[in-house]
């Protein structure tokens, strides 16, 4: 196996502490779900060092909001809000119809957690499959050559440990024929995002794209957890499986993503899954960090991505 990328920074390290030194004006960077949580945190990161920093959101006066904290903070003024429902293609499509510059930064944040009883998206899939992956996959098809226009784009893919729990059915994705499980749904909507990175790596890099995916942490105080209270504790969090799990603070949570948008440690690196602001080895059982071998499988990730694309041609 080749040798792990590491970094001076840890799972200490704040998004702040990350982006200090780095000078990103002029470049452009796209945040989904940037209203609130780690996603606000990298947003906030990114202007500060300069950025022009765009939130694609679903509640546009959170939006609003976050903007204006953002700028009050960071004193950058070049900080946007687009409305963007990733769980409905049509919304996807019409955000990339609407974007005619150049990106820089694409960071694939939003996402959905541990939905309780099966729900289908607007096309008609899974919900956390259609939110986490499958509206990402849009929007990062949809802003492909403005990615590739600028030679040295980057898309950070936020996926989670929780993509241990479950690889991807290719036979069932959208739960129609097997039970659903609230766990298992969510794991294989992360192992995608994982996936993507992969085939986007292999795919793209020859455009100056360069895509990794990460496990941010776990992160308290966020949104992203507004369904747990609804649902059965996750197993694999308690017990002795719980090892090598720490609890992060949103500064903390945002810093590897930061780390993928933005450093010149990751320059010419793809394809690969970092966690605590480094690049992460296999998955080991009974500790909560590593990559699973399905996740990160060639094969896997060029079969998602067809899968994918039909199920947007079929939209």
């Amino acid at each position: 196996m080749a040798t792990l990328l590491t970094t001076p920074f840890s799972a200490t390290s704040t998004a702040m502490e990350v982006i200090e030194g780095i000078d990103l004006r002029g470049k452009r960077a796209l945040i989904t779900g940037g209203s609130s949580g780690i996603g606000v945190e990298t947003a906030r990161a990114l202007a500060q060092a300069g950025a022009q920093v765009i939130l694609a959101v679903r509640d546009m006066a959170a939006g609003e909001q976050a903007a204006q904290e953002i700028m009050q903070t960071t004193g950058n003024q070049d900080v946007y809000v687009g409305m963007l429902n990733l769980s409905d293609l049509a919304s996807v499509r019409a955000f990339v119809n609407n974007w005619k510059e150049p990106l820089d930064i694409l960071v694939n944040n939003a996402g959905v957690m541990a939905i309780p009883e099966r729900e289908v998206s607007a096309q008609g899939h899974e919900m956390q499959f259609a939110t986490n992956h499958l509206g990402h996959f849009a929007l990062a098809l949809g802003l492909h050559d403005a990615l590739a226009a600028t030679g040295h784009a980057r898309i950070v893919s936020v996926s989670s440990v929780g993509h241990i729990n479950g690889e991807v059915d290719f036979e069932d994705i959208d739960f129609q024929h097997r039970p659903y499980d609230t766990w298992s749904s969510y794991g294989q909507s992360k192992t995608a995002n994982i996936l993507f990175a992969v085939e986007a790596a292999r795919r793209w890099t020859a455009d100056g794209i360069i895509t990794n995916a990460l496990n941010p942490g776990r992160i308290a105080n966020t949104k992203l957890g507004r369904n747990l209270p609804e649902v059965p504790v996750n197993p694999a969090l308690s017990g002795p499986a719980s090892t090598g799990v720490s609890v992060k603070n949103i500064e903390q949570g945002a810093a590897t993503s930061v780390l993928l948008a933005a450093s010149p440690l990751i320059e010419g690196v793809s394809g690969r899954y970092f966690e605590d602001c480094n690049e992460a080895g296999p998955h080991q059982p009974g500790i909560r960090r590593g990559f699973a071998a399905y996740a990160v499988d060639p094969d896997n990730a060029r079969r998602l991505w067809g899968i994918s694309q039909r199920m947007l041609n079929e939209a």
